[in-house]
């Protein structure tokens, strides 16, 4: 890696980076220059992709954590704010889609859950990394969100954290545009090949689909170039 590339000397965190989007985004951010690290519950996951990243020539490091485990958010961003000064990229990416439901069987339990990791998680993100975001140039937050943010019939609790989700990272954006260099962004992905699309719709031929590495190169690109904040972009098939 050469420092004429468009993130040399810069510092992303990625969510979720263990596959999918978030894998292809951690790799396409190393490749354009970025020293990133890597977040998720799957250690053997995060391995493979700090893996792949330090065969092209990129620097990585990974975090396994479980975002929903009241503490751990604190301590990743003590443990990053001792080795670096400044978070320059964070991208919103992990989310669960737990059960497609009518509203009125949604389940308590797993909505809970479903609030805290695709809501709550983001909120605390931005809460410890805050500092670190300021103190960067040129900071950009990236949250991942999805077409059901508005409403669709049985897609209610994911589709619901995603409006949560959006509201809450462009707020965040309007708060400290005029004191900061911070900008936000929403991506809304598409249909994309991953394993929570498999879910969703079951028999749905995985090859008709996107990419996730299409994503990411949006990403990388609305990171690196001058698009004002606030903006949501969505990914169409390349």
């Amino acid at each position: 890696m050469t420092d004429t590339l468009p993130l040399s000397g810069k510092l992303a965190l990625v969510t979720g980076a263990s596959r999918g989007i978030g894998a292809a985004t951690a790799e396409a951010l190393a490749r354009a220059g970025a020293h990133v690290v890597l977040t998720a519950r799957t250690v053997g996951g995060l391995e493979e992709v700090e893996e792949r990243i330090h065969a092209a020539g990129g620097h990585a490091t990974i975090a396994p954590l479980d975002l929903i485990d009241g503490d751990s958010i604190g301590r990743l961003a003590q443990a990053i704010a001792g080795r670096w000064d400044a978070l320059d990229i964070l991208v919103l990416n992990a989310a669960t889609l737990g059960s497609l439901a009518a509203v009125q069987a949604i389940d308590a339990k797993e909505f809970g859950r479903l609030l805290s990791l695709n809501v709550g998680a983001p909120q605390a993100l931005i809460a410890a990394f805050d500092p670190m975001l300021r103190a960067s140039k040129d900071a950009r937050v990236v949250a991942l969100t999805s077409s059901v943010a508005r409403p669709r019939a049985y897609w209610g609790a994911y589709g619901a954290s995603k409006a949560a989700l959006e509201t809450l990272v462009g707020a965040y954006g309007e708060e400290v545009r005029n004191i900061s260099a911070i900008r936000t962004y929403i991506v809304d992905p598409g249909a994309t090949r991953t394993a929570m699309r498999a879910r969703a719709f079951p028999g749905e031929d995985p090859a008709t689909l996107k990419g996730p590495e299409t994503v990411a190169e949006t990403i990388v690109d609305l990171v690196s170039g001058d698009t004002p904040s606030g903006e949501r972009i969505s990914v169409r098939r390349a």
